[in-house]
């Protein structure tokens, strides 16, 4: 079957001109025209690869691929008129694959998004598993080993733990877990990372009182080491 590109732009003209060339090289597309609609249909269509224009209404490209690369490994390449360094590296640090100035020549588009699927679909198999020290997360089966003895995870302790191991070291705010999860309503955010947290640690780590894995990082969030 023929690869799936989701296409977020919000220049209506462009957007038909990217439609024209990718479905004359074989793909099949999508267009959006808005940040928050490109997430909704990125999480419901799972694309193969995202284009992702950095202006848009809504929400912004930046935004939207911080965003997805809490949920999603799906390869996105940032399209943008600013073609600054401090542009291309904000783009890069927020989880884009690639970046591409405006305007372009259709080849070279046709060429990134060629090799990025390649890249992808090599390193696909290698991702289905993340591992962190001791711990294993299999993404496709939705299983969280410990020393390779499986660990019983709700769907939002999973998507937390998930959401940690795909950036080892980092620290995540509670609002940024947050939106990893189920979702409840920001007042009672706080509370509900916390009591997803302490009961993840219970899981995890050896002594949950003193954790080695799951780590405070105070007046901040939490982060994930190898211990």
């Amino acid at each position: 079957m023929a690869a799936h590109v989701l296409v977020a732009e919000d220049d209506r003209t462009h957007a038909e001109i990217l439609r024209r060339y990718l479905e004359s090289a074989g793909y099949r597309t999508t267009i959006t025209h808005d940040g928050p609609t490109a997430l909704d249909r990125t999480r419901r269509l799972a694309p193969d690869l995202l284009l992702l224009d950095v202006m848009m209404p809504g929400m912004n490209g930046l935004d939207l691929c911080e965003v997805l690369r809490r949920e999603s490994a799906v390869p996105v390449l940032m399209l943008t008129a600013r073609a600054g360094e401090d542009d291309l590296l904000a783009g890069l640090g927020r989880g884009a694959d690639d970046y591409l100035t405006k305007p372009y020549r259709p080849r070279e588009l046709l060429a990134r998004i060629q090799a990025l699927l390649r890249r992808h679909q090599r390193d696909g198999q290698e991702h289905d598993v993340l591992r962190l020290g001791p711990i294993a997360v299999d993404r496709p089966r939705r299983e969280v080993t410990v020393d390779d003895r499986p660990i019983d995870c709700t769907p939002d302790e999973f998507a937390i733990l998930t959401t940690m191991m795909r950036r080892p070291e980092r620290v995540f705010s509670r609002a940024a877990l947050l939106q990893a999860t189920s979702g409840y309503d920001k007042e009672s955010a706080e509370r509900a990372i916390d009591t997803h947290v302490s009961n993840l640690r219970r899981k995890i780590e050896p002594n949950p009182r003193r954790p080695v894995h799951l780590l405070t990082v105070y007046g901040v969030g939490y982060k994930l080491a190898a211990g």
